[in-house]
């Protein structure tokens, strides 16, 4: 019987991907950006009112009684913080770092969670040209068959048994596509996901640090007051203008600062270990990409098996003579087939697998 070898046929795969899939992830990656760019606004137009809330002065007024005995007094004027002024220009550098880590935080989140799907997706799509390549091999082999038939070599219940393969087929091509439809796999960063993950707990290093720098403003402050003053029981005299600095020092500074540096030091190991961190789940995604990868050798593996094993009837079997050869002939030429298909399947996910995890840990 005749013998078709059937290999993956991967120029396919980006013809599935352009054609039924590329209006689906071209949406998605839109989403993406303007799900950041929406963050990115948000804590920006917060951070711009806490900045002029902070480096606008105060404007003060009141009467006041002197305890010198002097008669009662009107004062206006504005006061200013110094500390202020500088947390203002502060907290919109920690807004700016807040935004870079928000960014990069969805594109490493997004990379983890979509990771498996992806690959599932390219895998359905291999397969799917492989079910197309064996459906080629069996017209062939049904055309011989049919020709054998007219020619009373062969029964027509011996050549159903084609015919049930082409059924196997249709419904493994139906079922894959069912599959490649119902996953989601949005257009992902090209980054590596180690570079990812590194780039966002740097971020994050860079955003702890901006809000430690708020914090400690704390610790000092220069407040200057000016304005003017004037008599009002009896209204005599004109206004006269007035002018005060204050420093100040909190004298609990080296404790506090002392706590944040615990704080931050426990920041880092709580993310270490917290469920749901990037970190935390990149650790998890290699765990299951190795994992797949011993699944999918040791499936190589047994198929590869099945396969000596047809190979060597095949051989056996050598030119097939009287019916009962003939149908034997056919059983098998189908059944390699269909191995093939899982064959070509197990080893196309075991090599993208490997590049995976190879890239992107």
């Amino acid at each position: 019987m005749p013998s078709f070898p059937l290999k993956p046929h991967k120029s396919l795969a980006p013809l599935f991907v352009t054609s039924a899939m590329a209006m689906l992830l071209i949406p998605a990656a839109r989403a993406g950006d303007e799900d950041q760019q929406a963050y990115c606004k948000y804590v920006t137009q917060q951070a711009a009112a806490q900045r002029d809330l902070l480096r606008t002065p105060d404007a003060v007024g009141g009467v006041t009684q002197p305890n010198t005995g002097l008669p009662t007094q009107v004062v206006w004027g504005v006061t200013g913080s110094l500390s202020n002024v500088r947390k203002a220009a502060l907290t919109m550098d920690a807004a700016r770092k807040d935004c870079e880590l928000y960014t990069v935080s969805s594109s490493a989140q997004q990379a983890i969670q979509y990771a498996i799907p992806s690959l599932e997706k390219q895998a359905l799509l291999n397969r799917l040209a492989l079910i197309q390549l064996a459906a080629e091999n069996l017209e062939a082999l049904v055309a011989t068959a049919t020709k054998m038939v007219e020619a009373h070599n062969m029964t027509r219940p011996m050549a159903f048994a084609l015919e049930s393969t082409k059924i196997k087929l249709a419904a493994d091509r139906a079922d894959t596509q069912s599959k490649i439809v119902a996953i989601y796999a949005p257009q992902l960063s090209d980054k590596p996901l180690k570079d990812l993950v590194a780039e966002k707990q740097a971020r994050e290093d860079n955003e702890r640090r901006a809000i430690y720098r708020i914090n400690r403003q704390n610790d000092w402050d220069v407040a200057l007051s000016v304005g003017a003053h004037q008599q009002i029981n009896p209204l005599i005299g004109s206004p006269g203008a007035y002018g005060e600095v204050t420093v100040s020092y909190n004298l609990a500074s080296h404790a506090i600062n002392k706590h944040l540096d615990q704080a931050a030091a426990s920041y880092e190991d709580w993310k270490k270990v917290q469920e749901g961190d990037v970190s935390r789940n990149a650790g998890v995604l290699k765990e299951q990409l190795v994992n797949s990868i011993s699944v999918q050798d040791n499936r190589l593996k047994a198929f590869q098996e099945e396969q000596k094993q047809i190979e060597t009837n095949l051989q056996l079997l050598g030119r097939a003579e009287t019916s009962a050869a003939l149908d034997f002939g056919n059983q098998l030429s189908t059944a390699k087939l269909l191995l093939q298909i899982e064959i070509g399947d197990a080893a196309f996910r075991l090599e993208l697998l490997k590049e995976f995890l190879s890239r992107n840990f």
